[in-house]
């Protein structure tokens, strides 16, 4: 074989190798992408709504999906005015209060601040206003917060979050009205705004999967017979019953509530409920009001207070023409 012929193969093999160091490399890269995207996702918990209903975020029945996985029931509020004139912005303010001592359980275990999230809707043509038609006194108010979309196709339902609860109790939107007479499918009148709030993390994940944000029960009746420690903080609780030995997993964060030798019924908790959030709606009405509608209405009033002052007036001239008539 001649030397140009292994240069060749030499060549050839090098590319190979290259292209599999490549495709490897970019392999790793894109779990590594793959990892942090998830992560970032499985704390978002408001974004896991559209997972469980892509379409819309409120059921039939008017409950909101976050409270598939929220179990727990907590208030939320929003505060709007009773009717706006349409083009104009105007705030929604959403308060999600809470305990702000409360600590909650993390993913890992550990206790943390709880976060806060929520989901407004706003009848249709209604939507997040732009930044250039933010009055300074709302921007203030508003800040850094990143309003989003539910769906691409629908500005009016917006979600928000996770946000630090210790800063975000109270949410300001930043709310843009319609205007009918650039859009014939809105019309004046009264319409409905459905908010759904959270704050701390959910008991169910969107796959069905628990959290350990829960309490843990004893799957069948029988005696404790080993609680191992595992090195993550999590407890392998050994139950034996009449029908062998079964082995209960409790993750990091819940708290024990039985030892070794204690005998347990079905259903009884094994760990103390770590929850200290939840989920809360509200409904609200705000009325898209026309402007020659306000003009006429004053106009209307300030016709029927003049008549009643001529009235007055006319009144007292008949009075002094009778008086002066009974002098003579």
């Amino acid at each position: 074989m001649r030397i140009s012929d292994f240069s060749a193969i030499w060549s050839k093999g090098k590319q190979i190798l290259l292209r599999s160091f490549l495709i490897a490399l970019a392999t790793v890269a894109l779990s590594i992408g793959n990892g942090f995207t998830f992560s970032q996702t499985a704390s978002a918990y408001p974004f896991w709504a559209q997972e469980t209903a892509p379409e819309t975020p409120r059921e039939a029945t008017g409950r909101i999906v976050c409270a598939n996985c929220h179990l727990a029931e907590k208030p939320a509020e929003v505060e709007i005015p009773q009717s706006v004139l349409p083009d104009t912005v105007f705030k929604a303010v959403v308060k999600i209060p809470y305990d702000l001592d409360s600590q909650q359980v993390l993913g890992d275990g550990s206790k943390g601040g709880l976060n806060v999230g929520a989901v407004l809707m706003l009848p249709e043509g209604f939507k997040i206003a732009p930044p250039d038609r933010i009055p300074e006194d709302i921007k203030e108010e508003v800040g850094s917060l990143y309003f989003q979309p539910y769906r691409e196709d629908q500005e009016n339902v917006v979600i928000v979050g996770p946000l630090p609860g210790e800063q975000y109790q109270e949410i300001v939107f930043p709310v843009l009205s319609p205007d009918p007479a650039n859009d014939k499918n809105i019309n004046f009148g009264k319409y409905q705004v459905h908010l759904g709030a959270n704050r701390g993390r959910g008991q169910i994940y969107p796959t069905g999967q628990p959290s350990n944000n829960n309490a843990f029960k004893a799957s069948q009746a029988g005696t404790i017979s080993k609680i191992t420690d595992q090195e993550d903080g999590s407890y392998i609780v050994t139950i034996a019953t009449t029908d062998g030995d079964i082995d209960e997993t409790i993750p990091a964060g819940p708290q024990l509530m039985v030892s070794e030798g204690m005998e347990v019924e079905a259903g009884q908790a094994l760990t103390d409920n770590p929850n200290v959030g939840g989920f809360g709606q509200k409904d609200a009405e705000v009325v898209l009001q026309s402007p020659g509608r306000i003009t006429g209405l004053v106009i209307f009033l300030a016709g029927i207070m003049l008549a009643q002052i001529l009235l007055v007036i006319k009144k007292k001239q008949v009075e002094r023409v009778q008086a002066a008539e009974m002098n003579f």
